[in-house]
């Protein structure tokens, strides 16, 4: 007589939105996995997680879209359940349960045991650091803070992820060298703020002291740091990012606008003045550093001549890199007081007109590096080429490398020393020395 086979139960999560994201959904798998259970990430499984993004419209959108899709393919028999976790279900958890019930759960960003118990999983205080990475090999993210305590008028964040809450420097280190062991060689340090690091927990901005900890951190060759604030910023950490090499020249520092009425009206603390002498120390003290910053363009009330003003300083500042948004009016935020009044076409156009610039210095900058040799990670294979990253460039955000197939063999994940043979705006042509 034949008995009936259970069906095992796998786990897809689906990931939307930042890498804060990604670092929340390998925290969830790696609990998972923990408690024995089948997970895999963005593939076929019959349960499904979607870790959602609510930060912009256009996030909103892919996450409300994702949803609804797989609450299709639940009703159509292909899934047997969904659940749905992180901000913007933090955020709409009231308005999704009742436009979307047929979600099995929902779950805000500081729910994973619920989320876990829901799965029939079991949350483990003991796994700090032990995580499922989703990332090619080489590099992984390491999230030392969470929340945010700043009242930038725009920005959502603090409503999804609460106070700025900082992670000890001594379960930081235990996570890379988790990281590490697993052959992970550089960590992108990611917070909402990481500039506000450890004043809650040692009542001094305390990120210098963080790098001190993690360069010790055997197997571990690039650190990198992601999302700095200009107020406040804690200057020693220049000192240890040019005496240390495996800290790379590199800083994301969002800044957002330049025009001092708007920076006032975004409740950013600092001006114009302020952020370009700031700007100006970063380069005496780390010349070769590359700055990346990102700016929004079409914020309530931004003039002609705000607009104008901001792109003269972009011409100006010559950023190595940079990305432009166009403004979203998000409902609970200060600036949702304030008249949307920049049409969308004006935006989009005020975004390219930005965007055209940055490529232009792009191009020059890059064309200073034909001739020159650089250390490049090879994070992939794509057609013929082999697809590397020099220090001065983050995963997905930044320049490649390029380096043809056909002629070299290299392994995804290792080091290689290269010359630049040819330079487009975001591109870099290279040959192995």
């Amino acid at each position: 007589m034949r008995t009936k086979s259970l069906k095992k139960n796998k786990i897809n999560v689906v990931t939307l939105g930042c890498s804060k994201n990604v670092y929340d959904s390998e925290v969830l798998m790696g609990q998972l996995k923990a408690s024995g259970k089948d997970v895999v990430h963005e593939e076929e499984g019959n349960i499904v997680v979607i870790n959602t993004c609510g930060f912009i419209n256009n996030a909103k959108e892919e996450s409300v879209n994702t949803i609804l899709e797989y609450v299709q393919k639940k009703e159509d028999g292909e899934v047997d359940k969904v659940f749905v976790t992180g901000c913007l279900s933090e955020r709409y958890k009231p308005d999704l349960q009742k436009e979307i019930p047929n979600v099995d759960q929902y779950f805000g960003t500081t729910e994973l045991p619920g989320l876990l118990k829901a799965l029939g999983a079991d949350y483990k205080h003991e796994l700090i650091g032990e995580r499922l990475t989703t990332t090619p090999k080489n590099y992984a993210y390491l999230k030392i803070a969470e929340g945010c305590d700043r009242p930038c008028s725009f920005c959502a964040i603090p409503i999804m992820r609460g106070k700025h809450r900082s992670t000890p420097i001594e379960d930081l280190v235990t996570e890379a060298e988790k990281l590490a062991a697993n052959g992970v060689k550089e960590l992108i340090l990611i917070a909402q703020d990481l500039t506000y690091y450890g004043l809650d927990l040692y009542k001094k901005r305390n990120l210098a002291e963080l790098l001190e900890a993690l360069v010790k951190v055997e197997g571990v060759e690039w650190i990198r740091l992601h999302y700095a604030f200009p107020t406040g910023f804690p200057m020693d950490v220049l000192e240890v990012m040019q005496r240390e090499p495996k800290i790379c020249n590199y800083l994301d520092i969002p800044l957002q606008h330049i025009s001092d009425s708007i920076l006032k009206s975004m409740r950013r603390g600092t001006t114009k003045e302020k952020t370009t002498k700031l700007l100006q120390e970063f380069r005496a003290k780390v010349p070769e550093m590359t700055i990346r910053t990102t700016l929004i363009v079409g914020y309530p009330g931004e003039t002609e001549e705000d607009f104008q003003e901001l792109k003269q300083w972009v011409k100006a500042m010559r950023f190595e890199r940079l990305g432009c948004f166009t403004y979203s009016h998000e409902e609970n935020t200060h600036a949702y007081n304030l008249e949307d009044d920049v049409p969308e076409d004006v935006k989009i156009d005020r975004a390219n007109q930005i965007m055209e610039i940055q490529s232009q210095i792009s191009w020059e900058l890059n064309q200073q590096k034909i001739g020159k040799e650089f250390k490049v990670v090879i994070d992939r294979k794509e057609g013929h080429y082999f697809v590397g990253r020099t220090e001065f460039d983050s995963p997905d955000v930044d320049n490649e490398v390029l380096i043809d197939a056909t002629k070299t063999y290299l392994k995804t994940g290792e080091f290689t020393k290269v010359k630049i043979i040819e330079a487009e705006d975001f591109d870099l042509y290279a040959e192995v020395v």
